[in-house]
Parts: C-alpha cells; sequence; structure tokens
C-alpha cells in the first residue's frame, strides 16, 4: 500500500509534487506526541495508498517554518502537491484515518 520516508527540506518539494497522496508529518526525536504518533502512521501508511513523509524539525526546520508550524507533531495533507487539510497533536489510527478518509476518494486507497 503506502509507504513511510524520511524526507529532507531539500526533498520536501520533490516528494509532495511527484506524488499523489503525501501525509507529511513534522516531528522531532525529543517529542513524547511525536513518537507515539510514529507506529500510528506506519499502521495509516500499511491502509492506505500515500506516501507517510516524515520530515525531522531539529535538522530540517526550513519547510516548517515557512508552513507557520507552531507545535508538533503537525500533519500536512497533500493531493498533487496541493495543501488538501491540516492537523495538529498526536492522533490515534482510527482518528488520522478519518481525517485522511475525509478527503480521499474510494479510488484513491
Amino acid at each position: 500500500m503506502g509507504e513511510v520516508r524520511v524526507v529532507t527540506d531539500n526533498e520536501f518539494e520533490t516528494t509532495v509534487k511527484d506524488n499523489d497522496w503525501v501525509l507529511v508529518d513534522f516531528w522531532a526525536p525529543w517529542c513524547s506526541p511525536c513518537k507515539a504518533l510514529g507506529p500510528v502512521l506506519a499502521q495509516v501508511a500499511d491502509e492506505r495508498e500515500l506516501i507517510i513523509a516524515k520530515v525531522d524539525t531539529d535538522s530540517n526546520p526550513m519547510n516548517a517554518g515557512r508552513l507557520g508550524v507552531r507545535g508538533i507533531p503537525a500533519m500536512f495533507l497533500y493531493k498533487n502537491g496541493q495543501l488538501v487539510s491540516q492537523k495538529s497533536g498526536a492522533m490515534p489510527k482510527a482518528a488520522v484515518l478519518q481525517w485522511v478518509d475525509e478527503h480521499m476518494t474510494a479510488d484513491d486507497f
């Protein structure tokens, strides 16, 4: 199904633009809610046809700053390079799937 990728600031634009659905996860290694969200997003990637792009804001702060990220974890959902929706904070798997499913159609799964 989907895939989890570690993405740097330099890879951000091409990752978002060159893939159909991308969920960008801005996180940091010291962030407990971010650590809790990581396995949830891996499960989501197993169930939906999308890329989970994990951006460590400590070593790659440029795009988080450009997008106005004030707290992490912060998730940004893109379709064909266009921002569709965003959420912040850790969420259980069911809530993440519900959020993603609000924007994807059955053909996208």
